[in-house]
């Protein structure tokens, strides 16, 4: 598998047809919620992706820029592809990303919205609820918190 970290201008159109068509694979068609998935942030983010021996993005997760949803960094729109679940990649995944934002944007906190579902995950990362839950676009989510 190959890693790539890429500002939205230096993305291929390939890498981003792969990343909306995973997120609309995860977020639309397998939680069956339809939403406006592309919403005007993708272009000012950074996007952590994972393609395949294949050259296929099997996982991929997008950095916000403080302000754009919180007032500090966020980490949002965390896919992987189905066949890539349970070994361990999306721990991965957030790992570089947290390892990004503090190692090389040299920010210490990160502030998320997390579906409740998988609000463990994240603890385990270290990242605490800070909030109570809501309901965005109908699916249970909190907000949480790391700070390093």
């Amino acid at each position: 598998m190959s890693w790539y970290l890429k500002k939205f201008g230096d993305l291929s159109l390939p890498e981003l047809y792969g990343i909306l068509l995973l997120r609309n694979q995860v977020f639309v068609v397998e939680q069956k919620c339809p939403y406006q998935d592309i919403d005007g942030y993708d272009a000012s983010s950074w996007h952590l992706f994972v393609e395949d021996k294949n050259g296929n993005i099997c996982a991929c997760l997008r950095i916000l820029d403080k302000g754009q949803t919180f007032e500090e960094i966020s980490i949002g729109r965390l896919a992987v592809r189905r066949d890539k679940r349970e070994h361990g990649l999306a721990r991965k995944m957030v790992q570089k990303a947290t390892d990004f934002v503090i190692g090389t944007l040299h920010e210490n906190d990160i502030h998320i919205e997390a579906q409740v579902y998988i609000k463990s995950f994240y603890e385990k990362m270290g990242f605490k609820p800070c909030s109570e839950v809501f309901l965005e676009d109908g699916i249970p989510h909190i907000e949480m918190f790391l700070h390093r």
